[in-house]
Formats: structure tokens, C-alpha cells, sequence
């Protein structure tokens, strides 16, 4: 009896194998590990807003609205829920990227209203808070792409047969991935030329 329940066992488990549900749990396995390495690397960008706008404030008081902007970019986006749950909903996905999106717009607004106070771009704290977001902004980017690739793996999985048939059984669904709406301006990272540009000659 026991021989018969383990050669049982055996062809359940090759039955798995070979329909793909191991494969389908793997590669859910590993959005998820991916996804959550996004959050935390989007997570650290928005931990830097705040010492970045105070930075800036020391210097362009007077710069209020593009301050705010950026305050209030970064207040949308801590308010965008990010749990593994937004991995099987468009339209929370999107709403998780139009936040982020509009953060890196008001990041970049704020960028170049810099470019207007060489004694802010000569600042020693100013400097290591656009290198810790700059490098931000690639991991941000490494992030993402690793995201992306795994999610197409996955949907091309839970499409190809048989895989579809057992992920229909077990209620695996494509899931949505980042839209290439606005890809390229979430995605590129902040440049900042930290050299004053050269007084006019007389």
C-alpha cells in the first residue's frame, strides 16, 4: 500500500511539473520579490524629499510653489497603497504609477529652478542629496526593469497551453504591468550638472 501511495504521489507531482503549476507559483513567486524591491527603492526616493526641499528652501524661499509641488507629489504617493494586492489590479497599478510619476515630474521642476542659485549647487548637502537620489533613481530603474521582465514571464506563462488550463483551475490570472505611458520621464534619471557655468567675459 505504501508503494502504491508514494508511485501516487510521484505522478501527482510529475502532473504538476508538467502542467506548469510549479513553474506558475515560481514566477508569482518572484513578482512578488520583485515588486516589493520597487517599492522599497521608490520608497527611499521619497524618504530623500523632504531633506531635499528643505535644502533648497535655505536657498529659494521664494521658490514656494515648486517647494509645495514637490511636498505634495511626495504626499499622493505616500498615500498610494503598495501592497502585493495592487499586483492584480490595473487600475490600482496605475494609480501607483501616476503618483510616482507625478513625484518625478516635480523633482524635475525643482531640478531646474536649482540652475538658478550656483551658491544651492555649490552646497556640500545639497550635492550628497542629489547623489543619494540620482542613484536612487537607478536602482529605481534596475527595480523596475527586473518588475517588468518577470511579469511578462509570468503572463506568457499563465497563457501558453497547458499552463493556461491549470492556471484557469487554480485562478491564476495576467497580471498588469507598468504601462509605457510616461515610461521614459519615470523611468530617467535626474541630471544635475554641479559645475557653475563660466562668468561672461569682459
Amino acid at each position: 500500500m505504501r508503494k502504491v501511495l508514494t508511485v501516487l504521489a510521484a505522478l501527482a507531482s510529475l502532473s504538476l511539473t508538467n502542467c506548469g503549476y510549479n513553474a506558475i507559483q515560481s514566477e508569482d513567486e518572484q513578482i512578488k520579490a520583485n515588486w516589493s524591491e520597487v517599492v522599497n527603492q521608490y520608497q527611499r526616493r521619497a524618504d530623500l524629499v523632504p531633506n531635499l526641499v528643505n535644502s533648497v528652501k535655505g536657498f529659494a524661499q521664494q521658490e514656494k510653489d515648486v517647494l509645495l509641488g514637490v511636498t505634495n507629489a511626495r504626499a499622493k504617493v505616500g498615500s498610494v497603497q503598495a501592497t502585493p494586492e495592487v499586483l492584480n489590479d490595473p487600475a490600482a497599478l496605475q494609480k501607483f504609477q501616476a503618483a510616482q510619476g507625478e513625484l518625478s515630474s516635480a523633482l524635475s521642476r525643482l531640478l531646474v529652478v536649482t540652475e538658478n542659485y550656483p551658491q544651492l549647487k555649490s552646497d556640500a548637502l545639497f550635492k550628497d542629496l542629489m547623489s543619494q537620489l540620482e542613484g536612487t533613481e537607478n536602482r529605481i530603474t534596475v527595480a523596475r526593469n527586473r518588475y517588468i521582465k518577470a511579469v511578462q514571464e509570468y503572463n506568457v506563462t499563465v497563457r501558453s497551453f497547458p499552463n493556461n488550463l491549470t492556471a484557469m483551475m487554480f485562478g491564476y490570472k495576467e497580471k498588469p504591468n507598468f504601462s509605457v505611458e510616461n515610461e521614459k520621464e519615470i523611468s530617467t534619471a535626474p541630471k544635475v550638472d554641479f559645475n557653475p557655468a563660466p562668468a561672461p567675459s569682459k
